[in-house]
């Protein structure tokens, strides 16, 4: 078979996340799809009584559990350990000098299903991606990353490195067996730099995606007389980056599709008078001790706005939220923050 950097970025490789067992893997996808099914009309009729123009959110039940171990806060505050991070490979201890070197963790095992045919969520598919990155710019993927992180402004986005001394490095929380609030257990993250190997701060995921929206909406813009710098990306890249892939799915966000390295739900109404769907762009993240959100609603710009040169991007809304605190699900909080500010600018 043949697996292409394009399947990797949309987890559609085949290469297996931290569960080994492909069993196991297939009974959690069945469980979720039935507790989906069974909370679908609370869903609905939530979404109903909320009302109004703006995005709509099928997080607020929790039908399913998230990526890579971000899970609902009620569990964790009675204590459950999700499943997920008893996975072993979560807890690794060995300091890698390479990404090439951390392939050796699962180079050897057998693909879960063949490349393109199914969507599973693969921490390791973008340690893969990493090496790929690190052949093809012949720098050692840290130092690519962190110069990038420079261009884009993001001075406190470092490499979560456990020796290095870090000014305002947080300490990050889990809870035990008994519900309580306990410091989160030693792991070294180089295995896995690129799945969630990085520290930030919220203001510097907010420049990140600024730079992105400011790149999908420069090429949107006419009669601007050259006056706007480039963006960061062409606006092809990113509007490709936030195109919906087939065969995909999103477990924090069941309007969703997953695209590339990202989340998207599309613009969409079906009936007059009816729920509407805004376009936006996310992406959850959870390990060992931490959860996160970053989610771009770009503006939805009117011909007369795009043609009148008065208008200069970015434009919409960004949010972005970091909790030292493992299992906190995020997605539906952020959602309903953008909503809000994006009523209030309509309001204006």
């Amino acid at each position: 078979v043949a697996i292409t950097t394009r399947l990797l970025v949309s987890h559609l490789s085949g290469i297996r996340h931290y569960e080994k067992d492909i069993t196991k893997v297939k009974e959690e996808k069945e469980k979720a799809n039935r507790a989906f099914k069974l909370t679908k009309p609370y869903q609905d009729k939530e979404q109903k009584e909320e009302g109004g123009k703006g995005i709509e959110k099928t997080d607020s039940v929790k039908p399913r559990k998230e990526h890579e171990g971000e899970v609902k806060s009620r569990n964790s505050k009675l204590g459950k350990r999700d499943k997920e991070f008893e996975q072993e490979e979560y807890y690794l201890k060995e300091k890698f000098g390479s990404v090439i070197e951390s392939l050796k963790i699962f180079k050897n095992d057998p693909l879960f299903f063949k490349p393109g045919d199914q969507f599973l969520y693969s921490t390791y598919g973008f340690t893969l991606l990493s090496a790929v990155v690190e052949r093809a710019s012949g720098q050692k993927f840290t130092d690519y990353m962190l110069k990038m992180f420079r261009d884009l402004d993001m001075l406190s986005t470092v490499l979560d490195d456990n020796e290095a001394m870090i000014y305002n490095r947080a300490r990050c929380y889990v809870y035990n067996k008994k519900g309580r609030l306990v410091n989160a257990p030693y792991v070294d993250n180089s295995y896995k730099w690129a799945g969630g190997g990085f520290l930030s701060s919220v203001g510097d995921l907010l420049k990140f995606g600024n730079a992105l929206l400011y790149s999908y909406q420069a090429g949107q813009l006419k009669n601007t007389n050259n006056k706007l710098l480039p963006g960061y990306l062409k606006p092809d890249t990113v509007a490709m980056m936030w195109t919906p892939v087939p065969k995909t799915e999103v477990s924090w966000d069941r309007d969703g599709k997953y695209a590339m390295a990202w989340a998207v739900v599309e613009k969409k109404q079906q009936c007059g008078c009816c729920r509407q769907q805004r376009h936006y762009a996310s992406h959850t993240g959870g390990a060992v001790g931490a959860s996160s959100v970053l989610l771009i609603l770009p503006e939805e710009l009117d011909s007369e706005a795009l043609d009148s040169g008065l208008v200069a991007p970015p434009r919409g809304v960004i949010v972005s939220i970091i909790c030292n605190m493992q299992s906190v699900s995020l997605n539906s909080t952020a959602l309903k923050i953008a909503r809000e500010f994006d009523k209030e600018k309509w309001a204006q």
